[in-house]
């Protein structure tokens, strides 16, 4: 909340005194006035920077002729709504913000302005709107702060840098692709690896280089059985190349795919692999918050599925805990809007428990058959969760244990869901009860 509510900001505050003695405290129902106010202007801050990331100038529009100081609206970022309409390309937004008079030149936590966002992000249009309304490049993405892109990491010549010459793409095949990139199954020195490839067009953008950098610097650090193992990185050359195991079962997204619902016993046991993945990642006081948790990102370490590990950690955030309890100011709507948190979707704080979520959307997912709300659009269905709705148990897997878990996991209050190594011994205590397999026969044929 902003400093100047708790002085009484409303300039009655210090007119209304108590008894004559020329006290100038503010009675309970003035505080709770306030209090209301600032709920609202809140409230309000959300909304314009919403409905600018939706592209809804209309709403935005509406918003700014109720309060035209909504134009000059600041998220936890410090960035403004010109900031999220210019990083998106949104021209009939930022029109209607600068009409209002949002100021072109202001800058966000990273000192980056508008017109450096539209230029990162490459919206030609958008640099040139700018431009005219005397917007300047300022700020880690501008031409102003930094003339050159980002030089990729390169500390200390790293044990890890591997030299292209040693990849051999001959028998490649193709495994993943993305905006940024691609991911190929390769060969590094006789052995199959997973190659994260930088799309050429994009080694001198400065956002994927930053992007990039950051993935290599998280998984450097990693080491557990149960997370996709980083074997090195090509950051001298282009292509841009992050090198991993190859694991020769695909991933959980496929294999849900083929296999439909899973026995409680084998949901069980996929379970526990990933949340001591992500009890690893979880591990104060450096906590590696995923972010993007979802069965593209668990992968099987081969045909048998036996063993799977955690992978894709390129929107995964590093976080220095000070405190138990702490919540961090992050960018919301990051990941997948099927398994994401409802806090995330809303834009509002929140910490390592979006992932305790996104882990229950999975188990949920492997013992019905089908992806959470699969009647929806994705991002119908982050909206329809975000009101407070689940997903509906069908399958017979769901034996009461499970169910609670899952309900629990996916508590719409994160301080309710619990942490993944209260998770595992729970899951550990479920497996010891579970009657064999051949029990559950009758509901998968």
């Amino acid at each position: 909340m902003s400093s100047d509510t708790s002085s009484g900001g409303d300039s009655t505050g210090s007119k209304v005194g108590v008894g004559g003695g020329g006290s100038t405290s503010v009675p309970p129902p003035l505080k709770e006035k306030q209090k209301e106010k600032e709920k609202a202007r809140v409230s309000r801050t959300s909304s314009i920077l919403w409905h600018a990331h939706q592209n809804d100038a209309g709403a935005v529009r509406k918003l700014l002729e109720e309060d035209r100081t909504l134009v000059h609206a600041r998220d936890y970022d410090n960035r403004t709504p010109l900031h999220v309409a210019s990083l998106h390309g949104w021209i009939e937004v930022a029109k209607c913000l600068i009409d209002y008079g949002a100021d072109v030149n202001a800058q966000d936590r990273w000192k980056n302005t508008p017109l450096a966002d539209a230029e990162g992000a490459k919206k030609h249009s958008m640099i040139e709107l700018l431009k005219s309304y005397g917007g300047l490049s300022y700020g880690q993405n501008g031409s102003h702060f930094e003339p050159k892109p980002v030089p990729p990491p390169q500390p200390n010549k790293c044990d890890w840098e591997i030299d292209p010459s040693e990849l051999d793409f001959s028998t490649s095949a193709m495994i993943g692709k993305g905006s940024f990139g691609e991911i190929l199954k390769a060969c590094w020195r006789g052995t199959p690896v997973a190659v994260k490839r930088i799309l050429p067009s994009l080694s001198d953008d400065r956002l994927v280089i930053q992007d990039f950098r950051h993935e290599v610097n998280l998984l450097v650090k990693l080491r557990h059985p149960n997370i996709v193992q980083f074997l090195g990185a090509v950051t001298e050359k282009k292509p841009l190349m992050l090198i991993t195991e190859y694991l020769r079962g695909g991933d959980l997204h496929q294999y849900l795919k083929e296999k439909g619902s899973l026995s409680p016993s084998t949901s069980i046991n996929f379970a526990l692999d990933i949340a001591r993945g992500m009890a690893y990642l979880h591990n104060e006081p450096n906590v590696i918050i995923h972010r993007d948790l979802k069965p593209r990102n668990v992968l099987l370490v081969n045909s048998s599925a036996d063993h799977l590990k955690v992978g894709d950690f390129g929107l995964s955030k590093l976080i220095k805990v000070q405190n138990t309890h702490d919540v961090y100011k992050m960018t919301g709507e990051t990941g997948s809007y099927r398994y994401m948190a409802p806090e995330v979707f809303k834009h509002r704080r929140y910490d390592k428990k979006v992932d305790v979520f996104s882990f229950a959307m999975i188990l949920y997912e492997m013992l019905e058959g089908d992806p959470p709300l699969a009647n929806l659009e994705p991002y119908e269905a982050a909206k329809y969760v975000s009101e407070g709705n689940r997903p509906t148990f069908r399958s017979k897997g769901y034996i009461p244990e499970l169910r609670e878990l899952t309900e629990q996991c996916w508590a719409h209050d994160m301080n309710q869901r619990p942490p993944f190594l209260d998770i595992l011994k729970r899951l550990e205590k479920i497996k010891e009860n579970l009657p064999t397999d051949h029990h559950w026969n009758i509901f998968n044929t």
